[in-house]
């Protein structure tokens, strides 16, 4: 069992800055690849980014793409999410997500279904 906990949403002004991070239970987190969903209310759930299990891939969803970047440090148990420029549109619920992986690495993993563990969520709030 995998125990993650978000952490460093809150309000912000139009075209500030955030950093997210996740704290993660375990000693196996290396093995697993990461991920930042966010939720907006009236709105399915959708992928902000994902990370693999060494750092070394990212994926981003087109509309933060330059703006946001996700890192890991597996000495924490920790992911982080570096958002830039927000603006309405950040403002979500965003969730943590873990997905044990054996593969090579080589393919992401975009729709919610396919992880294993979510945490509970945190608010960021973006005012104009």
């Amino acid at each position: 069992q995998v125990q993650l906990v978000e952490s460093g949403g809150g309000l912000v002004q139009t075209g500030g800055s955030l950093r997210l991070s996740c704290a993660a239970s375990g000693r196996t987190f290396s093995n697993y690849t990461m991920a930042w969903f966010r939720q907006a209310p009236g709105k399915e759930r959708e992928i902000v980014a994902t990370i693999s299990r060494r750092g070394g891939s990212t994926f981003y969803a087109a509309s933060v793409k330059g703006r946001t970047t996700i890192s890991r440090d597996n000495a924490k148990n920790t992911i982080y999410l570096r958002m830039n420029s927000l603006n309405s549109e950040g403002t979500s619920v965003y969730y943590c997500a873990a997905k044990y992986d054996e593969s090579a690495g080589k393919s992401f993993y975009l729709r919610g279904h396919q992880y294993d563990y979510w945490g509970q969520g945190t608010q960021v709030t973006v005012s104009s």
